[in-house]
């Protein structure tokens, strides 16, 4: 795995390369001290798997570069790894396309948890409380692999915050057809419509209805909001890696 990670502050940026290299002998890290840079090495080298990108660096916002590279590099993963962990920069930087968002407080178990789910096609939310900036307690919950009708969901590990979250039933409680459930995974992906319907073989038109069905049934407004719904739905269990819900 090829990273390049952007960071303008050197000992975080040394820090950072030191411990993703250790996730794996198979981890290769280079870093950019600045948007500039990054943009010259994407243009230089077409080999990345992830970009880890800062939203403080001195040249340019973290969320215009975000921007940017989804735009120029929509195949290439970018995760917004920052000092913030406010649920304002979270929700905006999933809505403007980031596959996850690590605050850099995040130990190095975690860490290693996000991006491996982060390349496997999932997107990775902090715990977090919703319509707070408050920072919660860092406590790691299961994270929801399957869903009721056996579609995987094993994209999706969000790990969440017991306190102040929801409690809800789970994902059983949605009461999703196996259609709708099959929608639900391939948006929590991050995959737009047209690539949902092509995928399920059905309209564009078709996924609409399902799209909107499933946001209804989670009580939220968008995929961003259902991306953290989800997370908010995950129930704690001690000791467990994967909660499966039948």
């Amino acid at each position: 795995m090829r990273v390049l990670l952007i960071d303008d502050h050197p000992l975080i940026l040394a820090a950072l390369q030191t411990v993703i290299q250790g996730l794996g002998e198979d981890v290769q890290v280079l870093g950019a001290d600045s948007a500039a840079q990054a943009r010259d090495t994407l243009k230089s080298r077409q080999d990345f798997d992830l970009v880890l990108l800062d939203l403080n660096l001195g040249d340019a916002s973290g969320f215009d570069v975000l921007e940017e590279f989804r735009a120029q590099y929509p195949s290439l993963p970018v995760v917004v790894i920052s000092a913030s962990d406010r649920a304002s920069d979270v929700i905006r930087a999933i809505d403007q396309g980031a596959m996850g968002f690590i605050p850099k407080r995040t130990g190095n178990d975690v860490l290693a948890q996000a991006l491996k789910l982060v390349m496997s096609g999932g997107i990775y939310v902090p715990p977090m409380s919703l319509g707070s900036d408050a920072p919660p307690e860092p406590e790691p919950v299961a994270i929801a692999e399957t869903t009721p009708n056996g579609a995987k969901l094993h994209q999706v590990q969000a790990l969440a915050s017991q306190a102040g979250y929801q409690t809800t039933a789970g994902l059983e409680s949605l009461q999703l057809t196996p259609r709708q459930t099959d929608v639900l995974a391939l948006l929590l992906q991050g995959k737009p419509n047209k690539i949902i319907a092509r995928e399920l073989g059905v309209s564009v038109e078709t996924i609409k209805d399902h799209v909107a069905a499933v946001l209804k049934a989670l009580g939220v407004s968008s995929r961003t909001q259902a991306v953290l719904a989800v997370g908010q739905m995950v129930q704690r269990q001690p000791n467990a890696a994967f909660t499966t819900f039948r």
